[in-house]
């Protein structure tokens, strides 16, 4: 867990008294938040003309005003207490009459003066979503809460609904762990699919006694990672990290898609990295089975898509042949990825009728012998080529040899999509010197091809500027992130 600025805690108002101190539009926002969650709230006015928003309040029975001011109030009784203070020495007086009575205590708009925030608010009730900022930009937690609010339908509150009054009769047929848990994760893929009819609750408990009366089995779920940015996860694979017993990582998952899954699943580094050290696939094909027959629900996370160049065929037939559930989900391709990050069309119309993606080295880590590379080296498909750094610069005689012109557009790229992303533009004759350049320790992609012509172009352009005309007629081209 890394470090909370604030702790989230969520604390039950119903029936609760709760003093409110001034009679501004900010005070009013507050006490009908408290008067929301059920707190019985009296507003002390002082000499302070009451809002019209509180006076609707008063009206509507939500709130009760005093013209007292809050100095003279007896604070028995009350749970929290919040003020609306112009000054500083008023709010310094306010909260230490809090502390003196043990009553935690907010001084609206004065975060040194406050034992708790307010943040900004999701309700589907049951369901509450509070979020934090922390003080430090109250317009952020607003923007996140409208992203938050087209993600979550209302009719998660009726499902919300559905589940406290279910809550004592799943306990009662499922045992805590596996079972019921599986039973709540598929209600919630319910929730997101509409309103429950009135036949819900009887279909859910038929099906709680099904998993009750079937021995449980585990499952392997191969999910793509993407290229290494978090916000190009899909959400299928957000919510297979979040239902996961065990995650079986690869080396080159960022540590901010790792935070993103569920905090109670076990994460296990089983990386594959070219030239160096890794596991076997023989052991990580063990390792799924092993926890797959003790019930797990297991998570294999690959970096970008698990069926390009992921070796998810060997898993899943060993999987098959074990009898295991296995699913795939997708994930965005390093290729993809690069075209987006560069705004570049891999089938442009004008450059490029199809698109390969070629693996860079064989089996034993050489250039591939059984790849027809003639077919390869064709003028009018953009060809990108998977974990070729250490044979980029035979890949680029290759091709050569086979007729694509030295002079064919190149893009070079590393750490695809991460904030340490490097790319390189320039020649095909140049591709050995470009992957020195960029280095080969971290994941590499390159594309060949006529759709990085205008990349080419504006980077030797820079080039020019920047170096000057000599460096440019050797064809040189630069490194640029």
């Amino acid at each position: 867990m890394e470090d909370l600025a604030v702790l989230p805690l969520f604390f039950r108002l119903k029936g609760r008294a709760v003093l409110v101190a001034g009679g501004s539009d900010a005070a009013a926002w507050k006490a009908e938040l408290m008067a929301a969650a059920g707190a019985d709230v009296t507003v002390f006015l002082g000499r302070e003309a009451a809002d019209e928003a509180l006076l609707a309040l008063e009206a509507d029975g939500r709130v009760r005003l005093s013209g007292a001011h809050w100095s003279a109030a007896d604070w028995n009784g009350f749970e929290l207490a919040l003020g609306d203070c112009d000054s500083e020495e008023e709010a310094q007086t306010f909260r230490a009459r809090a502390k003196a009575e043990g009553v935690p205590v907010n001084v609206i708009d004065k975060p040194a003066y406050c034992d708790f925030q307010f943040g900004s608010i999701v309700n589907r009730s049951p369901v509450v979503v509070g979020i934090s900022t922390d003080g430090a930009a109250p317009i952020l937690g607003q923007a996140i809460r409208r992203r938050i609010e087209t993600l979550l339908p209302k009719a998660l509150a009726e499902w919300a609904g559905l589940a406290a009054s279910l809550r004592e009769a799943i306990g009662a047929r499922l045992k805590p762990g596996g079972a019921r848990r599986a039973f709540w994760e598929h209600f919630v893929d319910l929730s997101f699919s509409g309103s429950p009819d009135e036949a819900a609750a009887d279909r859910l408990l038929t099906r709680a006694t099904q998993i009750a009366a079937s021995p449980q089995t585990g499952s392997v779920t191969l999910v793509g990672a993407g290229p290494g940015d978090p916000e190009l996860l899909t959400l299928k694979a957000m919510r297979a990290l979040q239902s996961a017993d065990v995650i079986l990582f690869d080396d080159l998952i960022s540590p901010e898609i790792l935070e993103l899954a569920r905090r109670e699943a076990k994460r296990m580094l089983v990386g594959k990295r070219g030239g160096r050290t890794s596991c076997r696939q023989e052991d990580i094909n063990r390792m799924m089975l092993d926890l797959a027959r003790a019930g797990k629900r297991v998570v294999r996370l690959k970096s970008g898509d698990p069926s390009v160049f992921g070796r998810s065929g060997e898993e899943i037939a060993a999987l098959k042949d074990a009898g295991i559930p296995v699913s795939v989900i997708p994930g965005i391709t390093a290729a993809s990825a690069l075209a987006a990050g560069t705004t570049t069309s891999l089938t442009h119309r004008d450059c490029a009728q199809s698109v390969r993606f070629v693996t860079g080295h064989s089996k034993k880590g050489a250039l591939p012998e059984d790849i027809d590379w003639r077919a390869i080296a064709d003028p009018t498909t953009t060809t990108m080529f998977y974990m070729g750094g250490r044979t980029a610069g035979e890949i680029g005689a290759r091709l050569i040899a086979e007729g694509l012109p030295p002079d064919t557009p190149v893009l070079i790229a590393a750490n695809i999509s991460r904030p340490d992303e490097r790319r390189w533009f320039g020649a095909l004759a140049m591709l050995g010197e470009g992957m020195a350049e960029i280095g080969h320790d971290n994941p590499v992609l390159f594309g060949i091809g006529q759709v990085f012509a205008r990349k080419a172009a504006l980077a030797e352009a820079r080039l020019i500027q920047e170096t000057g005309r000599r460096y440019a007629n050797r064809g040189r081209a630069p490194c640029c992130g």
